[in-house]
C-alpha cells in the first residue's frame, strides 16, 4: 500500500500550544498502549503499521516540517516538501510525482490520500487498503471515503451515493454546501467527504499535465512557486 500523508498546515488549531514553529501534529499529546506519549503524526503512522507493516509512507510537507518528521519517524519514511505552500491539489500533484519520478513507482500502481491528523481506530487504516485495493481493481478514476454525517454541517464536501451499498459509485458531489441543501443531501442519504481518496498514480500524472505547464517531478518542483 502506498499513502501519502498530507502535512503541509501550519497547525494553528490547538494554538498557543501549536504555531508556525510547532505545529499541532508534532505534539505528543496522545499515549500509546503501554502509556508512551506520542504526537498525531506517531499514532497515524503505527497505526498504518499495524494494518500493513510493508506500507510505503510518503509524507507531504513543507521545508520547515522535515527535520520535525525525521526526528519523530526516522529515515524509512519518504518526504515529498513543497518549495512553498500552495493548495491542497499542487501538493497532491508534486508528491505523486515524486513517488512516480524519484522513488520509481509504477504509474498502474495505487495511493491512498489522506490526513495525517485524524484521530481514528484500525478500522480505517483497514478501509485505506481496500481503497486502494478499489483504485486498481475497479473501473474509478478515483474513490473517495465517506464519512457519516451527524450535522448539516457547511465545512465538508458531500458525497452522494447511488446505493445504500457499503462500496457504490458516486451520484453527486457537492462542495461545502450550506446548512440548509447540507441537510437536503443527507435526507438522502449523502456523506461526507472525508479527505481521503485513492487513485492509480496514471491518473494524477495525466491530470496534473492536463492543468499545470511542466515536464517532470523536478520541473514541477522548480515552477511550484507559479
Amino acid at each position: 500500500m502506498n499513502i501519502i500523508l498530507l502535512s503541509g498546515g501550519s497547525g494553528k488549531r490547538l494554538w498557543p500550544l501549536s504555531n508556525d514553529i510547532r505545529s499541532k501534529q508534532f505534539i505528543k499529546i496522545f499515549k500509546d498502549d503501554v502509556g508512551n506519549y506520542e504526537s498525531m503524526l506517531q499514532r497515524v503512522y503505527r497505526q498504518i503499521r499495524t494494518i500493513d507493516d510493508g506500507a510505503a509512507v510518503t509524507v507531504a510537507t513543507s521545508k520547515t516540517q522535515v527535520s520535525a518528521i525525521r526526528n519523530q519517524l526516522g529515515d524509512s519514511v519518504g518526504i515529498s516538501v513543497e518549495p512553498c505552500r500552495r493548495d491542497t491539489f499542487p501538493a497532491i500533484a508534486l508528491a505523486t510525482f515524486y513517488l512516480h519520478d524519484v522513488l520509481g513507482i509504477s504509474a498502474e500502481e495505487a495511493v491512498v490520500v489522506c490526513p495525517v491528523d485524524p484521530y481514528v481506530s484500525d478500522e480505517y487504516f483497514a478501509a485505506l487498503k481496500e481503497l486502494g485495493h478499489l483504485a486498481v481493481q475497479s473501473d474509478a478514476k478515483l474513490v473517495l471515503m465517506g464519512v457519516e454525517p451527524t450535522y448539516p454541517s457547511e465545512k465538508y464536501g458531500y458525497i452522494i451515493p447511488k446505493t445504500k451499498d457499503e462500496i457504490s459509485k458516486v451520484q453527486t458531489f457537492k462542495e461545502k454546501p450550506n446548512a440548509e441543501i447540507a441537510a437536503e443531501y443527507i435526507e438522502q442519504g449523502a456523506l461526507w467527504n472525508g479527505g481521503v481518496f485513492a487513485y492509480q498514480l496514471k491518473y494524477v500524472l495525466q491530470k496534473a499535465h492536463e492543468l499545470l505547464d511542466f515536464t517532470d517531478y523536478y520541473d514541477l518542483y522548480a515552477k511550484y512557486e507559479t
